[in-house]
């Protein structure tokens, strides 16, 4: 239990330092720039359709007609001439939104778990115990069952303090279903990859929930650009970037504490080989990884365990 709870912690200040590599920032701000050139391509081929649609959607509507006379009669002026141009981008920003983070998420773990992997455990034998479409099947069921859970518990919604406590539950056991398992898919055997699942069930559920907390707070900044409108454009592409940055923390985090656990678990089965594959350096890193303290190649960035 307290050596798990040592990966724990070490695979949390690990995962918190490689948010600052440059590859990482770079992958968070991914989601940004396939919004800028999505948006772009669609605003230069279907902007002017898709804003005299919304127009003429806008004033033919009769339950609006009045209050859009009520606003003239004042002096305002036309006013669907504005709310056309903004109703277009609150509806299409969060499509672009879901398109870009999906496609990152399909990027952004494999890529962070190799960085892990190359970094800190190189010697970690592959072998392949989750294919691309077993992942994906484990991906797509966990989704749908976490779809179901927050659907039957939404009633439980209407009371003050568990809206606040049971989706980032569910999104953190989602969390740990998925991105435990694609951390260990290309390096552990079938046996291992379950083995770990169940043996630190909990503590991956913790850290599951625990980025599922973290996920809940570009929401806020979210709503602020919805409900703030003049701040839209700012507030929104800095919910984009948190929530990205989020994700990155959490997928590094289970691959730090995934392949750490992996990692013990051959070592305890067969520790002479582990020694003699891992190689001196990963033998001190090793060591300082058993002791709770940061090894001296931390220092340097390019040396990063």
């Amino acid at each position: 239990m307290l050596d798990a709870m040592g990966i724990l912690a070490d695979s949390f200040w690990r995962a918190a330092v490689y948010c600052l590599l440059p590859r990482v920032i770079l992958l968070s701000m991914l989601p940004l720039l396939l919004i800028g050139l999505l948006g772009g391509i669609l605003g230069y081929f279907y902007w002017d359709a898709a804003l005299q649609g919304t127009r003429s959607l806008l004033e033919s509507s009769t339950l609006l007609a009045s209050f859009w006379g009520w606003l003239q009669a004042w002096g305002v002026g036309d006013v669907t001439a504005v709310l056309a141009p903004l109703t277009v981008v609150l509806v299409v920003t969060p499509v672009l939104v879901m398109m870009a983070l999906l496609l990152v998420a399909l990027l952004m773990t494999p890529a962070l778990v190799t960085l892990v992997a190359e970094r800190r455990f190189p010697h970690l034998e592959r072998k392949q115990g989750g294919s691309f479409w077993a992942s994906a099947g484990w991906s797509v069921g966990s989704t749908l069952l976490a779809l179901v859970a927050l659907v039957v518990s939404v009633p439980l919604w209407l009371v003050p303090p568990l809206v606040l406590v049971l989706p980032p539950l569910i999104w953190g056991w989602l969390a740990y279903r998925v991105m435990a398992f694609d951390a260990l898919a290309e390096h552990a055997s079938k046996a291992e990859l379950r083995e770990i699942m169940q043996r630190h069930r909990t503590r991956l559920m913790g850290i599951g929930v625990v980025t599922g907390f973290l996920g809940a707070a570009p929401s806020l900044v979210w709503a602020s650009g919805v409900i703030f409108a003049a701040a839209f454009f700012i507030l929104v592409p800095l919910a984009i970037w948190i929530y990205t940055l989020v994700f990155a923390f959490s997928s590094l985090w289970f691959a730090h504490y995934c392949l750490a656990a992996l990692d013990r678990l051959r070592s305890d089965g067969n520790p002479v080989s582990a020694h003699v594959a891992s190689g001196s350096d990963q033998g001190a890193e090793a060591i300082a990884a058993q002791s709770g303290a940061p090894s001296d190649a931390f220092i340097s960035e390019n040396n990063l365990p």
